[in-house]
Parts: structure tokens; C-alpha cells; sequence
């Protein structure tokens, strides 16, 4: 299993669909996040009675950009939201990872190693991009200012830590 991170907006997506393309199982964290807080799963449950239904849509679903907001303005929250979600993505990642039959699979995770999930693979591969770069592309992408998203970006470990880490 290769962990594939990187900084916010540092091309991951890109590499994982290269991967992806040549037939290598790829698995994006954020998809299993996502399925770890479907309408009436515990998670959500949890999420809900931690932070409040004003994070729940009305269609029973989980506001994701609003919580973000919450959360990424208080690292107090996002850490609580952590401890709420991260077993169950580790549970989803490993039943994935029991599922694959070929000669390696990769775990696109931006915050692998921020969450430890590293141990959960035999190799880590960094997908580095300048700050410039990353900025240019949240401002782009996401429509944030400059300073919104050095915020983001601060709240990942630094781009040499990563490198070194990997």
C-alpha cells in the first residue's frame, strides 16, 4: 500500500488519476470520509449531536462546507470532528485495503501523515507543489482570497516537514 499526500491543492488528485488510469486501485480518503457520514449513519449521529443539526441539511445529509468553515476557524472543533470520524475512515480504509487483489493499491489522504494513517502503508509518496502554486490554484479552484487560504494551508504540517516525513 503507497500513501499518496501532499499539501492542499498540490496535484494529488492528478496523480491519483494517473494511477488510477493504468489500473492501479486507488482509494481518495475523502471518498471514505464521505461514506463514513451518509444520512443516518452513526457518524453523522455523532457529528450531529456534538456540533449541532445546523450542520445537517435538510435532506438528512452533512453540510460539509459549513462544518469546514466551523471547524478549519477553530482547531479546538477540528480536532473534536477528528475524533468522531477518523475510526470509522480508518475501519473504511482497512476494509478496502483487505479487498484488493493487486500488486499495490494507493491511499490518496492529504493529511496522512498529519493523521497517522502513514502506518496503515508500506511507502509514502509526496506530491509537492511551491506555495505559490498551491495558492494560485485555491484562489482559482476554490475562490478563496490569499488569506483564507494560507489559513487552510497552515493547518497542514509544513511542505519541508512533508518531505522529510516521506
Amino acid at each position: 500500500t503507497v500513501g499518496l499526500t501532499g499539501g492542499i491543492a498540490s496535484g494529488k488528485s492528478f496523480v491519483s488519476g494517473l494511477f488510477f488510469a493504468l489500473g492501479v486501485p486507488v482509494l481518495d480518503a475523502d471518498d471514505a470520509a464521505r461514506a463514513v457520514t451518509t444520512p443516518g449513519s452513526a457518524v453523522l449521529a455523532a457529528i450531529a449531536q456534538r456540533f449541532g443539526d445546523e450542520y445537517i441539511t435538510d435532506d438528512g445529509a452533512l453540510d460539509r462546507k459549513r462544518l469546514g468553515q466551523m471547524v478549519f476557524a477553530n482547531p479546538g472543533s477540528l480536532r473534536e470532528l477528528e475524533a468522531i470520524t477518523h475510526p470509522a475512515i480508518r475501519r473504511a480504509i482497512r476494509d478496502w485495503q483487505a479487498a484488493q487483489t493487486a500488486p499495490y493499491c494507493i491511499i490518496a489522504n492529504a493529511i496522512l501523515l498529519e493523521s497517522g494513517m502513514q502506518a496503515m502503508c508500506d511507502r509514502v509518496l509526496v506530491v509537492d507543489a511551491p506555495e505559490e502554486a498551491q495558492l494560485r490554484r485555491l484562489r482559482g479552484r476554490d475562490g478563496m482570497t490569499e488569506t483564507q487560504a494560507r489559513e487552510v494551508m497552515s493547518l497542514q504540517i509544513t511542505r519541508a516537514d512533508r518531505l522529510a516525513r516521506a
